[in-house]
């Protein structure tokens, strides 16, 4: 009797590991006395107890922190860049066949790209072309990956880490550059007041009735201030004739 328990006991783990269950995301990869036969799932799975080996994959987007790297750019400013990578396995056989361990070789792969690219731009380019940088990168990594079975479907530069001393110069260029546009806009304005001004004078000068009536608008803006003050406009034509006698006098 304790025979036959024990056989049946082993009959039914033998039962037991033969039947895999996969969910939606997971993906089993079959190998059969060490050859790889196919990757199967989502659901139950059958295996041949001793001698089908499987390894679950997850097809699941993959949010990876690239660590900060210290980097040189191309102007020789030093910087520390870290990002982000979001990919995901599209063929599990490769993921497991062609790689040993695919999310430590995606890691190093996206710090070492990282490193490589951002050493081959100046720091302007870096802090401006975000996207372009987020693209180029995105590209590289795909490339490198897709042997693994490994989509790239996005890359993001997270945060770049100045020196010190680089921000205050920055800081210091900024104002100054601020100090140069508040400069050019009163110049501007001056400049275009002045030639409004220009204008005026030209039609005055061409329609003398004009400054008659510039001389009445300037009394109806006192008379709104309600003062006691009262001015007489005298035109200068009135008083030249005389003027032109007491230089001829003189």
């Amino acid at each position: 009797m304790p025979v036959g328990i024990t056989i049946v006991v082993l009959i039914l783990m033998l039962i037991a590991s033969a039947i895999r269950i996969l969910k939606e995301y997971e993906r089993g990869v079959i190998f059969r006395l060490g050859r790889l036969i196919d990757s199967k799932g989502p659901g139950i799975i059958l295996l041949i107890p001793l001698i089908d080996k499987m390894v679950k994959v997850s097809l699941r987007t993959v949010v990876m922190d690239v660590p900060p790297q210290d980097v040189i750019t191309k102007d020789n400013v030093s910087v520390q860049v870290n990002a982000v990578l979001y990919f995901r396995v599209v063929d599990p056989s490769k993921s497991v066949v062609e790689v040993e361990n695919y999310l430590f070789a995606t890691s190093q792969l996206a710090q070492t790209t990282l490193r490589s690219v951002v050493g081959q731009i100046s720091l302007d380019d870096l802090l401006t072309e975000r996207d372009k940088i987020n693209a180029q990168l995105q590209e590289i990594i795909d490339q490198h990956s897709d042997p693994w079975g490994i989509k790239v479907s996005l890359v993001e530069v997270k945060h770049i880490d100045l020196p010190e001393e680089m921000k205050r110069s920055m800081a210091k260029q900024a104002e100054a550059e601020r100090e140069r546009r508040a400069k050019i806009i009163a110049a501007e304005g001056e400049y275009q007041a002045a030639q409004k001004l220009t204008d005026a004078a030209r039609i005055i000068d061409e329609t003398p009735s004009a400054l008659q009536l510039r001389y009445l608008q300037t009394l109806v803006e006192i008379g709104v201030e309600k003062n006691t003050t009262t001015v007489f406009p005298l035109p200068i034509d009135l008083i030249k004739p005389y003027l032109d006698k007491i230089l001829k006098k003189d």
